[in-house]
């Protein structure tokens, strides 16, 4: 497997964004242009217009941020998932059942939760 290799322009796109958004920079700047646009209300007569660009800027990009986020969580999980795994296989005492687990369904999930507490409970 070729390490560092992004699994496409998306997935470049969405990490990229990650890092960008996520600095305290981008918060500064969110607040400037919101103080910038509440301040610009009384020039434009706190019109129809000036509500509605806040509005579709905001909803839009609320939008969109929602599948960079979705797709930075999944690869977190995955690589995580993928850690946990490499751990369970090299330790002697994990048992090899609970590599994949993430993929099982909730019942099935719940079952394993409650053989575990039990066995620790002893």
């Amino acid at each position: 497997m070729e390490r560092g290799r992004k699994g496409g322009r998306f997935d470049a796109f969405a990490s990229a964004a990650a890092r960008v958004t996520g600095h305290a920079i981008a918060a500064t700047t969110a607040f400037v242009v919101i103080l910038v646009w509440a301040v610009t209300g009384p020039i434009f007569g706190f019109s129809d217009t000036w509500q509605l660009i806040i509005n579709t800027a905001t909803t839009v990009l609320t939008f969109l941020m929602v599948f960079v986020i979705q797709n930075t969580i999944n690869r977190d999980s995955l690589a995580m998932h993928i850690k946990l795994d490499e751990l369970i296989r090299a330790s002697d005492e994990a048992r090899n059942r609970t590599i994949g687990s993430e993929k099982l369904s909730e019942h099935v999930l719940e079952e394993l939760e409650r053989e575990e507490e039990r066995e620790a409970g002893g």
